[in-house]
């Protein structure tokens, strides 16, 4: 086939990567989403680097770290900065951005983000750009831009229903023969947990199972199971709605050449180690899901299973572009994996770990309070630092819920001595500013 294969996001928010079906949960059912995963490549060791949504989508949109473009919450891409859609209008896609953006620096104490205009010159140059700011109340969701220029208009019924309508829409519009490059963006999983009626009615909060971190103290998982019945009934509500992007890649005869990357922009803590939310370098904040799907199991060579490569959000771009004979500029940091994925694109060597950062603490409550940095290794550790002090050190292979840090144990100096320089090389590779 000589066609140039079309590329989809879809984009979650606040999903950590245990909550899957295909990833071991045990109270979710995400069959879609699992049979992407089944018949495409499941990264279960992906990462979100800057466990924060505006910074992780500053990055895997330019292949940038944050402290380069986006270095905390409610901070703009500049709007110089290269994007992947002008890597993919240069190669003649139609580009396509539906849902949340949350790029442009709207400050939420000067009113409510959701009917915040971003202008036309700062929706990263995609040539379809139908979304929002930012928005935290899935049945009252405001979206504007698209063609001819609305301005906010309120989605009828559920926000994740309701976008990938507009996102199948959209895409029915496009003659067959352009290819196309599309974002399909949703808050939910984030919260406030709710779910239409149908999900909701699937979860109790008295079912759900608590991860092996969860302290026993009674506010915690009250909170924990309660946020969790709703989390899984919004995960469910996505899967379906993957399920009907499939569907319509199937009935138009495009699934074959459609590479689709399913990824969230961090995890929740879910009462894990007593925390909330996002922003720490925990497990539960830190590991998110991410998978190629798409076309069909060994179609012109494209591999399936499951890998460890630590694929993190400045590798999304570049992994993006390579999986469609692209090649990546060289601006982009990060790594193409698309070797993975098609067979004759190649493996080159792989990261031997990935770089962690909280640049700008948001201070919000439940988030971490201080500045940090990090790096997640192949071989299964993971070391996290305040500036002039270790903070985590875990042993991930024998330890996998972190429950014993070994930052300050002088037993394990040569090991935290070698991580802190690793993490020392990082932040010179990326020229990052932190005193270790």
């Amino acid at each position: 086939m000589n066609r140039k294969p079309n590329c989809i996001w879809i984009v979650c928010d606040q999903m950590p990567a245990h909550a899957l079906s295909c990833n071991g949960n045990p109270d979710t059912r995400t069959p879609h989403i699992d049979l992407l995963a089944k018949t495409g490549v499941n990264f279960t060791k992906a990462v979100s680097g800057f466990p924060l949504c505006c910074p992780y989508r500053g990055s895997m949109l330019t292949g940038l770290y944050p402290h380069e473009c986006v270095p905390g919450h409610e901070y703009p891409l500049p709007p110089e900065k290269t994007t992947v859609a002008d890597v993919f209008n240069e190669h003649g896609y139609h580009t396509a951005y539906i849902g949340k953006w949350h790029l442009d620096g709207f400050q939420e104490r000067e009113g409510r983000a959701a009917f915040h205009v971003v202008s036309r010159e700062r929706r990263g140059r995609f040539q379809y750009w139908l979304g929002y700011e930012n928005n935290n109340s899935q049945y009252d969701c405001y979206v504007h831009g698209g063609m001819p220029e609305i301005p906010p208009t309120r989605l009828n019924g559920y926000e994740t229903d309701a976008l990938t309508g507009l996102f199948i829409e959209h895409l029915n519009t496009l003659p067959d023969e352009k290819p196309f490059f599309a974002v399909l963006s949703v808050q939910p999983p984030h919260d406030p947990y709710a779910a239409p009626p149908e999900y909701m009615r699937r979860h109790t909060p008295a079912s759900i199972s608590l991860r092996k971190n969860v302290p026993d103290v009674g506010w915690v998982t009250e909170k924990a199971r309660d946020e969790l019945s709703g989390a899984y009934a919004m995960a469910e509500n996505l899967d379906d709605n993957v399920g009907k992007v499939v569907k319509w890649l199937r009935d138009t005869g495009k699934y074959e050449n459609t590479h689709i990357l399913f990824f969230s922009d961090h995890g929740d803590m879910h009462g894990s180690h007593g925390r909330f939310r996002k922003t720490i370098a925990y497990e539960e904040s830190v590991r998110v899901p991410f998978i190629i799907g798409g076309g069909l199991p060994h179609y012109e060579g494209w591999r399936t299973g499951k890998t460890s490569c630590l694929i993190n959000h400045v590798d999304i771009a570049p992994t993006s572009l390579g999986l469609c004979g692209i090649n990546p500029p060289e601006s982009m940091r990060g790594t193409n994996y698309a070797g993975l994925r098609k067979s004759g694109a190649g493996l080159p060597l792989y990261p031997e770990s990935a770089y962690l950062q909280s640049v700008i603490p948001t201070r919000h409550p439940d988030s971490e309070e201080f500045a940090w940095r990090g790096v997640v290794t192949a071989d299964g550790y993971k070391y996290a630092s305040f500036e002039r002090m270790p903070w985590l050190m875990f042993d991930l292979n024998t330890d996998p819920y972190e429950q014993v840090n070994l930052a300050h144990n002088r037993e394990f100096k040569e090991k935290r001595d070698e991580l802190q320089q690793r993490l020392r090389q990082w932040i010179d590779d990326t020229g990052d500013s932190f005193e270790l």
